[in-house]
């Protein structure tokens, strides 16, 4: 890609995929582990889960006794599942504990298995993110996991994502964005990149309220699946520029003083001018291509917001889901993310600053955290 387009996509800010953020440095993204069955992550994913819950079924489902009926494990909604959990029918609620021990038992092997590389030594806390964590059997899993670590004399707290997974990938964009944009403005567009679903939002810094961004909140947001209509690459591209471009207009109509920034999260390894390394294989088209640029391409169907050229930055999914975090991290140095989904995301951070004082973490932990992400990239125990 040349040169003037990586410049007009990320002008007086961060190059895509950055490690070093406002906030943090990123000791490791996108961590591809793997053991003798295959990739770490899918031992933790939504699908994981479902299998877990299929076998623990099958030996009722020979007798007859089998309290979900014929439903595919797979289409089990998470609400009815939440439901059997405090239900009368004391077998499927046994089912779906017995299903949430398994899992949360694969959960701490592969957290295990992270806490034991370099980039994620000395990882004090660990959110988890991820649409699996918006159900009570997730948040019950998510737990026995902690207890199971500290049980092992792990110190490591583990904790479910604070902004709905929904919105996590939205907010988290905002510490992206070079500090400038908080001075003059209230509120950024952001994009979730899925291999579902696309979603973007008006994000509401609320800086004035909270300069840690903690207020900070998803006002508006659309949401397209993708999936369903399996659009051509350029297509999917038209389609999301005419839902910012709607946001914007929005935006405008309700007052809000919009900054001419776009955060982007979107899956796999980001280069810097740009592009995709690897990891975007579920996206609609191929958007790993050398020719296929996501930023430049928004740039060119969106080149100004308000009076003033537009800026985009692009981070890996999981990074920026992380993000959201930022503010209520300050009580440690180093903490991680992992996102149960389609597979399993995975982020380690170390503070830079704590929020609120300005202060750099010193430049020893920084230069021991770099050495980390260069080990931890390539990192295929």
């Amino acid at each position: 890609m040349a040169t003037d387009e990586l410049v007009k996509t990320t002008t007086g800010i961060a190059a895509h995929g950055a490690a070093r953020l406002p906030s943090v440095e990123i000791d490791s993204f996108n961590i591809e582990m793997k053991d003798e069955d295959g990739f770490l992550g899918d031992r933790a994913s939504k699908g994981a889960f479902r299998e877990i819950l299929e076998r623990w079924r099958k030996p009722l489902r020979k007798s007859g006794e089998d309290p979900f009926g014929k439903e595919p494990s797979e289409n089990i909604s998470k609400k009815v599942l939440d439901e059997m959990l405090v239900g009368d029918d004391t077998e499927a609620s046994a089912v779906v504990h017995s299903a949430i021990e398994d899992f949360a038992q694969e959960l701490a092997y592969v957290t295990r298995r992270f806490l034991k590389t370099k980039a994620w030594a000395k990882t004090e806390r660990i959110v988890v993110g991820g649409g699996f964590r918006d159900s009570r059997l997730g948040e019950l899993a998510i737990a026995r996991t902690g207890i199971i670590l500290k049980a092992e004399d792990f110190k490591i707290d583990l904790v479910p994502i604070r902004a709905h997974p929904d919105e996590a990938g939205l907010i988290g964009t905002l510490h992206l964005a070079p500090s400038w944009i908080f001075e003059a403005h209230d509120s950024i567009l952001a994009v979730d990149i899925g291999g579902t679903n696309i979603r973007c939002g008006l994000v509401e810094t609320s800086w004035k309220k909270a300069k840690d961004l903690s207020k900070a909140k998803v006002v508006k947001s659309e949401l397209w699946r993708h999936a369903d209509d399996e659009p051509t690459r350029e297509g999917a591209v038209k389609r999301l520029t005419k839902m910012l471009k709607g946001l914007i207009t929005e935006a405008g109509k309700d007052g809000f003083k919009l900054a001419p920034f776009i955060g982007i999260a979107c899956p796999g390894v980001i280069n810097a001018d740009g592009s995709i390394e690897k990891g975007a294989q579920n996206l609609p088209g191929n958007w790993e291509s050398s020719k296929f640029n996501l930023p430049a391409s928004l740039i060119e169907g969106i080149p100004e917001i308000g009076e003033h050229d537009t800026a985009i930055l692009m981070h890996n999914d999981g990074v920026v889901q992380g993000l959201s975090e930022v503010p209520f991290m300050q009580d440690v140095d180093r903490w991680g993310v992992l996102t149960i989904g389609t597979g399993l995301g995975n982020a380690r951070f170390t503070n830079r600053r704590k929020e609120g004082n300005g202060k750099e973490g010193n430049g020893k932990d920084r230069e021991s955290t770099e050495n980390g992400k260069k080990k931890g990239k390539n990192d295929k125990e």
